[in-house]
């Protein structure tokens, strides 16, 4: 029965379903949710999980609406708003099939105000990967044991800003906009539409038993460009358009491309690696050494990167001479601050030679138009 069921055919089901009532911020978007809705079904056919991520900078960006339809279309859905760490652990260790686990506000477990939630960003972490476990005492007293929970699950979150690094780079990103005018959806009723998610939902079910065998094991080739971490999160992905065939494989590589350049364009990295990147493309481009007031002035007066404002204060001498001691020359010794003649003077400052490991192993591609080297006295010789 269930090979009667084409699997190109369904997921264009399944993402006609989500265009209804979401209006997502490009084609790739709707591309990567219905893959992720399918992939939840064939779980235990993968290495890793992508988390999927609906992240927007203002509320009443349709994020929680996004969650909903994906709450119709998924295996044992269970909604975390404010659950525990353990409470997910147990739920998922439970041996009752895995749940997909839903968290709406995410921005309260990881804002800037939510406090100490390492606990939970441990979970999340740690369940990225079939072999990922959760460590816990149990028992009372001096008769603890050290138990492992298995932590291996499929997780969609939706929330304001942004997400820890660890999770980020784990994740597919929707970046949600508030819909314009002229951009229309169909109301949302709970007690019509999650009978028809559900019938996707059991019709996904289906074919994924015929598909298990497909999968699993799948090596699925990645498009140009993208490895490393990317490439984990999109596996899975494109083991399922593999397997339902017909436009999906060409689209999903399409939107894999897209929503990887994307986050890498929104990801500055760790503060570190937007230090060298910045250093690269905006205060050192076409000169081979800088005095560091000279390098200070310029980081600072970047009207959109945070050198200006490093917790009350702008950037200083001693945090940018810690900051980049923490890479490397190319030698293998920490970049420090050397002398520079200018004129008469003798200043301290940094050589690009000094950076061009650093840059190569951390920054991403240069911008294929390089910006003109800022004029100044420093800049000689």
């Amino acid at each position: 029965m269930t090979s009667s069921i084409d699997g190109a055919v369904l997921l264009d089901e399944v993402e006609a379903f989500h265009r209804r009532f979401n209006v997502f911020p490009h084609e790739a978007a709707y591309v990567a949710v219905a893959l992720w809705d399918a992939h939840a079904h064939l779980l235990d056919c993968f290495d890793s999980t992508p988390r999927i991520a609906f992240l927007s900078p203002e509320p009443g960006s349709g994020k929680t609406r996004a969650l909903e339809i994906v709450e119709t279309l998924v295996p044992q859905p269970m909604t975390a708003v404010n659950a525990s760490a353990a409470a997910l652990f147990r739920s998922v260790s439970s041996g009752n099939g895995k749940p997909t686990i839903l968290f709406d506000e995410i921005d309260t477990v990881f804002g800037p105000k939510a406090g100490d939630n390492e606990e939970l960003r441990g979970f999340l972490n740690a369940g990225h990967r079939r072999t990922g476990v959760t460590y816990r005492c149990i028992g009372d007293g001096g008769q603890q044991t050290v138990q492992a929970f298995p932590s291996y699950c499929a997780v969609a979150v939706a929330g304001l800003g942004s997400l820890p690094d660890t999770i980020l780079t784990r994740s597919v990103i929707v970046r949600m906009r508030r819909r314009a005018r002229n951009e229309k959806v169909e109301p949302f009723r709970a007690r019509v539409h999650e009978a028809e998610g559900h019938k996707l939902r059991d019709r996904l079910a289906a074919w994924a038993e015929h598909a298990r065998g497909f999968v699993m094991g799948a090596w699925p080739e990645m498009p140009d460009g993208v490895a490393d971490r990317p490439a984990d999160v999109w596996e899975p992905l494109l083991a399922v358009a593999d397997a339902v065939g017909g436009h999906w494989p060409e689209r999903a590589r399409a939107a894999c491309v897209t929503l990887v350049t994307a986050s890498r364009a929104n990801d500055k990295g760790s503060i570190g690696v937007r230090l060298l990147t910045d250093l690269r493309d905006h205060v050192m481009t076409g000169i081979d050494r800088l005095p560091t007031v000279a390098i200070l002035d310029r980081l600072n007066s970047m009207d959109d990167a945070p050198w200006a404002d490093m917790g009350g204060k702008p950037l200083d001498n001693r945090r940018l001479s810690k900051m980049l001691a923490e890479y490397m020359t190319a030698d293998n010794e920490p970049i420090t601050s050397r002398n520079i003649k200018t004129g008469a003077s003798v200043l301290k400052g940094y050589y690009t030679a000094d950076l061009h490991d650093a840059w190569a192993r951390y920054c991403p591609p240069p911008p294929e138009s390089p910006l003109p080297a800022l004029p100044g006295p420093e800049n000689l010789a």
